[in-house]
């Protein structure tokens, strides 16, 4: 069965009138689109408002499902938005939060409320670069501890400042910079293996080559 069938979205509706009325002045702004509920609010203001939205009767959001990033860089005032996606069993609800960050503005750590956000702030503080206060071990989670960059910000290369081999010599791992041993390949839905450069139809021509059509019809296979 189809989730949106057991969505509601008149209940969900009152839940966002019910937010509003109680925590207005924590909030900057609210959308309803797509069956789906997202609050706006300030970073000074996220700790009060998700104390309430788990601990309101009505509201009742025991779960933090994650907290992630999101990088918009056309954006000059605040670049990046901090999300936290909740889910109420008792209400069977689901709700959505927006903290609007600027480049090098931190955002007070939620784990005193949920301890999930512990793990969840890492990585988004490992993939995006957006800091935490308070939060207890803000360490990189997913990269090493020395590693360049927040990979997950859309001015990053897709194929990374550095690259990491077995040096003979030292006998232990370490980096240098990106070398790329072939033309960078790009896929497309028309060709996934087109590359770039003087490879552009490398793979079709091998392909043309190596195989008949008639290899692959039920006649050709008897």
């Amino acid at each position: 069965m189809h989730l949106d069938k057991h969505l509601n979205p008149a209940k969900l509706q009152a839940l966002a009138e019910h937010i509003q009325a109680a925590k207005d002045d924590l909030l900057q702004g609210v959308t309803f689109d797509r069956n789906e509920l997202t609050l706006v609010s300030r970073p000074n203001n996220i700790e009060d408002l998700l104390t309430f939205l788990r601990d309101d009767k009505t509201c009742q959001f025991k779960m933090l499902i994650s907290v992630c990033g999101a990088d918009y860089p056309e954006r000059e005032d605040e670049r990046f938005d901090v999300v936290y996606h909740l889910l109420s069993l008792t209400q069977n609800q689901r709700i959505r939060v927006k903290v609007p960050v600027a480049e090098g503005e931190s955002v007070p750590s939620v784990c005193e409320i949920f301890s999930s956000a512990n793990w969840y702030e890492r990585e988004t503080y490992d993939m995006f670069g957006i800091r935490f206060e308070n939060h207890p071990d803000l360490r990189r989670l997913l990269t090493d501890y020395d590693f360049d960059g927040f990979p997950l910000r859309k001015d990053f290369p897709v194929e990374g400042r550095v690259e990491m081999f077995y040096d003979e010599e030292q006998r232990r791992c370490v980096y240098r910079p990106t070398n790329l041993k072939q033309d960078f390949r790009h896929f497309e839905w028309s060709s996934p293996w087109e590359g770039v450069g003087h490879a552009t139809h490398l793979a079709e021509e091998d392909n043309l080559n190596a195989y008949d059509a008639k290899d692959f019809t039920a006649e050709g296979q008897k």
